[in-house]
């Protein structure tokens, strides 16, 4: 589980953000109707390489046409932020 955390960490470090796609496809035995997966992964913006692999994976090998995608990305690590205060005061 450490090694696992720790390529997280290194992954957010490195310019991955946490995406999370919805995907509605056709279903194949009934193709006028719609259902939803939701996707999610730590992917860079904007190009989403680990996302297009998932959806090339997808249409080889899943009977489900894609019908649309939506895609959000939020950065889970940024920087720290700093402000300067004018005064400072103690308690006990």
């Amino acid at each position: 589980m450490h090694l696992a955390t720790t390529t997280s960490l290194h992954q957010q470090l490195n310019g991955y953000r946490l995406t999370t796609a919805e995907i509605l496809y056709h279903l194949p035995d009934h193709p006028a109707l719609l259902q939803t997966f939701v996707w999610q992964q730590l992917d860079i913006a904007p190009k989403f390489p680990v996302l297009r692999k998932f959806l090339d994976f997808w249409e080889r090998q899943i009977d489900g046409r894609l019908h649309s995608v939506r895609v959000a990305s939020v950065g889970v690590i940024g920087p720290g932020e700093w402000r300067h205060t004018a005064h400072l005061r103690h308690l006990h």
